[in-house]
């Protein structure tokens, strides 16, 4: 079965840098679901406070369900992420392996 990766590219509010860093290290910890092969975050070279998320999941079905396997403490991070990333910045890009 072909993979899916899923990317999210953000820039984090510098000023809040430091709370992401706590808010990611706890979230790679426990991102885990049926199909879900890896979870990654880096740092894009070059460009200050900007961070791409990639999950790997195992094929299209894994993908399609993965909302469906967040617990409520991953939730929690998501919503807490989502403050600390700097307006109209999130760039989304789902890729099909062939």
């Amino acid at each position: 079965m072909e993979k899916v990766i899923f990317a999210i590219k953000y820039t984090v509010i510098e000023e809040k840098t430091k709370d992401f860093l706590d808010v990611i290290r706890e979230l790679k910890s426990i991102v885990k679901a049926e199909g879900l092969e890896s979870y990654s975050i880096f740092s894009v070279k070059g460009k200050k406070n900007v961070y791409q998320e990639i999950y790997t999941f195992a094929n299209k079905e894994a993908y399609d369900n993965y909302d469906d396997a967040a617990d409520e403490r991953t939730d929690i991070l998501m919503n807490k992420l989502a403050d600390l990333v700097k307006p109209s910045s999130t760039e989304y890009l789902t890729l099909n392996e062939i």
